[in-house]
């Protein structure tokens, strides 16, 4: 599913990921854990096609995404990649029903199958009340789980998270680790999970370690 060879970035003169070689199969999910500076957000970034690495490949889901135009690259984006924040970057003025449409809309679905959609997503996540409610209306529970929901709109291939749960409470957090696996069994996707919560790295199908922009430990979670 996303597949990285020698992948190679700097800022200036300081040197973030040091020849990153990683391959995640369809429908694990992954943890990537590791000090910060380590260089986790930039490789989730990388993957993401959010920023290009200097040097190496990237490839998702059959596509080498080194060789597509910006145009092509943002359409591949919105229609293979789901993204899920630390801070859940929901539209203030937008209802939550409207929020998750958004990026079906930019796919060029129609408002009857963006609503369809939307709406199938927020009666998985148990949210079909909230609907109307808008961001300042929601807890931060329910604020993260229609910024999945959005995530999750175009179904695209993988979902990369930033430190989905960092500003989440213990009950919150526990919810939204167990939806990530049960979005997986229902729908397929791949996720990648940056995090510093140990409990969510051990429970993902596999555990990458970084450490100076480099993967210091690869392990399998289920063995």
């Amino acid at each position: 599913m996303i597949h990285l060879t020698n992948i190679q970035k700097s800022f200036g003169s300081l040197e973030v990921l040091k020849g990153i070689d990683l391959e995640i199969n369809k429908g694990e999910v992954v943890s990537i854990v590791g000090p910060s500076g380590a260089g986790k957000t930039t490789l989730l970034q990388i993957m993401g096609t959010l920023d290009r690495p200097d040097s190496g490949t990237v490839i998702v889901d059959g596509v080498d995404v080194s060789t597509l135009s910006q145009k092509k690259l943002s359409d591949f984006r919105n229609q293979h990649v789901g993204f899920v924040f630390q801070f859940h970057q929901l539209l203030p003025e937008f209802t939550a029903l409207e929020n998750i449409m958004i990026p079906a809309f930019i796919a060029g679905k129609s408002q009857k199958e963006a609503k369809r959609r939307a709406l199938e997503l927020l009666d998985f996540m148990g949210l079909t009340e909230r609907a109307e409610h808008k961001p300042n209306e929601l807890s931060g529970g329910e604020k993260q789980r229609v910024a999945v929901a959005r995530a999750l709109v175009n179904n695209p291939a993988v979902i990369l998270a930033d430190e989905p749960s960092g500003s989440l409470d213990t009950k919150n957090k526990g919810e939204l680790h167990q939806l990530f696996f049960d979005l997986r069994d229902k729908f397929g996707q791949t996720f990648v999970i940056v995090t510093h919560d140990e409990q969510l790295a051990s429970i993902t199908d596999r555990t990458i370690h970084m450490k100076d922009g480099k993967i210091m430990e690869d392990g399998n979670n289920n063995e």
